[in-house]
């Protein structure tokens, strides 16, 4: 009887998919509320919410052994990771992914388009009309030299950029970019030339209100290649393609731990350099402190803290407690940093899975969207984050690749 209820449940009723969708649309409109100027007071009891109807969701779908292994093995190390820093981050963002199975990626994809382009319209709206959110922010941006800045101690020029009610305009800027890329990979098939003019134009536009460089770069590169795939078909095949996407990946890895390495030298180097003319190191550290200029000081950000927060002896197996509460912008360091070296290497293993499922289905979109991703969280946290509605790549681990759903 009960085993009949349960394969009833599972492979006849709607249940599943209501379960996933409910918890799929909860976090998406978390992701919207935290863009927003509102404080929500009920985040906690919401990822519980949640992590619940994602478990719902997993319990009744079908997985073979290997797979039940693998979300075991997960799990596992989730559970250690919340013993240890008291955060749940991994155990849910390892539910959400198994929850994923039997779900279309571009149907999920697709309806996280709408509610997240329907949030920030909503922001934006309420922003310019004034009925809540600040449509503007007046502060120093630190474009200035960082060496007069940091080692002079010279006030940074104040300037207004618009936030149109998103608290910052790199916010605003970076939920274009999101947007734009999902956008674009699930309508790959379909974009015309004058959809990428569109977008181009968009895409100056922001960046001509918050002056965003990181983001309008990486929006203008990710559309750059979408154009060139969607009229040179012929590169979508090409092995030689993929093998590129898999070292520019490797090597925001390995940019990210050297800057982890060797923050503290850059910093240093820098100094020498400004008050004596010379950075009294080698070539490789005049290297990273010319490219740190080029970020906005974010390698050198590692070394603002006492405990030089970020570096890599800041790192261990499973992280901290403490390390739950500092933030800076390297995206993959804070990946090691915050929830430790083992779950890191998880996820970047995850990673290089999804790049060799996006070889083998030949998803030239997909390898566009993914090295933009990597690219980007060098230097920006967006994809790194409690807010699994953020990280669009955790459905590209989970869902189906085809437009079937099967439980």
């Amino acid at each position: 009887m009960i085993k009949d209820i349960y394969r009833r449940l599972r492979e006849e009723s709607p249940v599943p998919r209501l379960a996933f969708y409910i918890g799929l649309t909860i976090e998406l409109l978390m992701v919207i509320i935290d863009k927003s100027n509102y404080v929500n007071p009920i985040e906690g009891y919401l990822f519980r919410l949640t992590f619940l109807l994602f478990a719902c969701k997993l319990l009744l779908t079908r997985y073979e052994l290997r797979e039940w292994a693998l979300i075991l093995v997960m799990e596992a190390a989730g559970f250690i990771s919340y013993r240890v820093t008291g955060a749940n981050d991994i155990i849910r963002v390892v539910t959400f992914v198994a929850a994923c199975k039997g779900i279309p990626l571009k149907e999920a994809l697709r309806y996280t388009f709408y509610v997240t382009l329907t949030g920030c319209l909503v922001i934006v709206a309420l922003s310019v009309t004034g009925i809540y959110g600040d449509i503007s922010l007046t502060q120093a941006f630190g474009h200035e030299s960082a060496e007069t800045t940091r080692y002079i101690g010279e006030e940074a020029a104040e300037e207004t950029r618009y936030t149109l009610g998103m608290g910052h305009p790199n916010a605003l800027s970076c939920m274009f970019f999101m947007l734009a890329a999902l956008g674009v990979y699930v309508w790959f098939d379909k974009m015309k030339w004058y959809g990428y003019l569109c977008l181009m134009l968009l895409n100056v536009g922001v960046y001509l209100l918050t002056g965003s460089k990181t983001s309008m770069l990486i929006t203008t590169a990710y559309l750059c290649g979408a154009c060139l795939l969607t009229f040179w078909k012929g590169l979508r095949k090409l092995t030689f393609l993929y093998v590129c996407g898999l070292l520019v990946f490797l090597l925001c890895i390995a940019f990210s731990v050297d800057a982890a390495v060797c923050a503290q030298r850059v910093r240093t180097a820098q100094w020498n350099e400004f008050f004596y003319w010379t950075p009294g190191d080698n070539e490789h550290i005049v290297l990273l402190g010319k490219i740190d200029r080029y970020i906005n000081g974010r390698i050198v950000s590692l070394t603002d803290s006492e405990k030089n927060d970020g570096m890599i002896q800041t790192w261990s197996a499973f992280s901290c407690e403490n390390n739950m509460n500092y933030y800076f912008d390297m995206g993959w360091v804070k990946v090691f940093y915050r929830y430790g070296v083992i779950p890191g290497i998880l996820y970047v293993a995850a990673n290089l899975i999804l790049l060799w499922r996006i070889w083998r289905r030949r998803d030239a979109c997909g390898l566009a969207l993914f090295v933009m991703f990597a690219v980007y969280t060098v230097v920006e946290a967006h994809l790194i984050s409690v807010y699994i509605g953020r990280n669009y790549l955790l459905m590209m681990f989970g869902c189906d690749s085809s437009e079937r759903s099967a439980h």
